[in-house]
């Protein structure tokens, strides 16, 4: 958007297929989750209900085989699947919506369109693809075997469309939402942001879309791929019982952690200013380590590196504008008027090493942006923020500032207020970190 494009979010949560027909059967088996109507019903429950149903999958081929029919009957808006089937989904909205509050981001119901929003759209795909030859039958299912791809005995590798007992796929319906993508809203680029697990499956896509003309040179479809994090052991992040860790849970603790640092700094803060500069603090550790790693790569979670003031770190970049805010102030209580000495500016003189190096620095900040969005890596960004926030020290240690004649003290002002304004806007901005004025 800060770049001029026309970006339109689409929220493709995944509230269709199997998964979901394994809920409503277990909805349905919970005799007392029906009586007790949606109030009674809540996250935890559909999440015990998923669960359940897993583990019992696993051992069980007819509860396998009764989750894969349920899914056929929700697909065939069977009333009852239905009815249970928007009351998970609402129930399992409403709690990404506070997520999304508490993380900044800016998607609203407005933007989803999910895999349900395509579900009419998919008996079409499928007769489109077989009315021009591309797809065939195979073993009961219907695929299509685009050039190139093959399995490890070196046959051709399918694309399953519609499975055997007349289910949609993940890939029928990421074909719906190509067509939609670029007749109905006139895309020309189309960024699908999955984990790199998914690789095989959108080159596929891909292959397939082109191969049935509903993508063409003049439209770019392009997956942006990110790693897996990682706990401390190397392993992919988990509770100590072995499950997954939630999001929310992992943000209550950087909270929790961000606020006992700022106690032990400033005790003297109001229990309110603690909160808000905690919350700011421990959220954006979380979300800049996502940032700052390469996102094609898998990195280590550690609390203790998202949460140190040294390195290129959340609460490094935020000292730095705090710090900077503080000479703002300093300069008030020292009678120098800011506003006016940058507006009295006609000639801007800078003799000293490290003011050239962080003025040069400035300049560059829209090469930084430039590159960040046409590889979609953020790293750039941030490395470019962190690289800016080093330069500021190593100037603000060899160029006094506030004791300086009144010959170089407007420029040097004039430095701090155009560093401070680069990281507000990087990270406030661009990233969407909250920076506080005092830490």
């Amino acid at each position: 958007k800060f770049l001029g494009h026309n970006v339109i979010p689409q929220n493709h949560i995944g509230d269709w297929g199997l998964q979901m027909g394994m809920v409503v059967n277990a909805m349905i088996a919970e005799e007392h989750a029906i009586k007790a109507g949606v109030s009674e019903l809540g996250l935890e429950s559909l999440e015990h209900y998923y669960k359940t149903a897993s583990l019992k999958e696993k051992n069980d081929s007819q509860a396998a085989k009764l989750s894969r029919e349920m899914t056929v009957k929700l697909q065939a808006k069977d009333k009852q699947a239905y009815d249970l089937w928007q009351q998970a989904r609402s129930i399992t909205l409403e709690a990404c919506n506070a997520m999304y509050k508490e993380l900044g981001v800016e998607l609203t119901d407005e933007d989803i369109c999910g895999e349900s929003f395509y579900k009419d759209m998919l008996t079409d795909v499928v007769s489109d693809l077989e009315k021009a030859g591309i797809a065939e039958e195979s073993d009961g299912a219907i695929c299509v075997f685009p050039e190139g791809f093959k399995n490890k005995q070196g046959d051709p590798l399918p694309f399953i469309i519609r499975k055997s007992d007349g289910a949609f796929l993940y890939a029928t319906t990421d074909l719906a939402a190509i067509r939609y993508r670029v007749n109905e809203l006139k895309a020309d680029k189309i960024i699908y942001v999955t984990d790199s697990r998914q690789k095989l499956h959108f080159d596929m896509l891909f292959a397939v879309a082109k191969m049935a003309g509903w993508l063409n040179d003049d439209v770019k479809p392009d997956h942006i791929m990110f790693g897996s994090v990682l706990g401390e052991d190397g392993k992919p992040l988990k509770t100590r019982s072995g499950e997954n860790v939630k999001l929310k849970e992992l943000l209550d603790e950087a909270v929790e952690r961000a606020k006992a640092i700022v106690k032990e700094k400033n005790p003297d803060f109001s229990g309110d200013k603690k909160t808000q500069i905690a919350k700011a603090i421990g959220i954006g550790a979380v979300k800049y380590a996502d940032y700052s790693n390469n996102r094609t790569s898998d990195y280590l979670f550690s609390f203790d590196k998202m949460l140190a003031m040294d390195g290129n770190t959340a609460p490094y970049m935020q000292y730095a504008y705090a710090r900077i805010k503080s000479i703002e102030r300093k300069a008030g209580s020292n009678s120098i008027n800011v506003s006016a000495e940058l507006e009295g500016i006609k000639k801007i003189a800078l003799n000293e090493p490290a003011e050239l190096e962080l003025a040069k620095h400035l300049i560059r900040f829209d090469r930084a942006i430039a590159t960040a969005a046409a590889e979609c890596r953020p790293n750039y960004l941030t490395i470019y923020l962190y690289e800016l926030a080093q330069k500021f020290s190593s100037f603000y240690n060899d160029c006094p500032v506030l004791k300086a004649g009144r010959d170089k003290r407007p420029a040097r002002l004039l430095l701090c207020h155009l560093t401070a304004e680069t990281i507000k806007y990087g990270l406030d901005k661009l990233l969407g970190i909250e920076l506080v004025e005092q830490m």
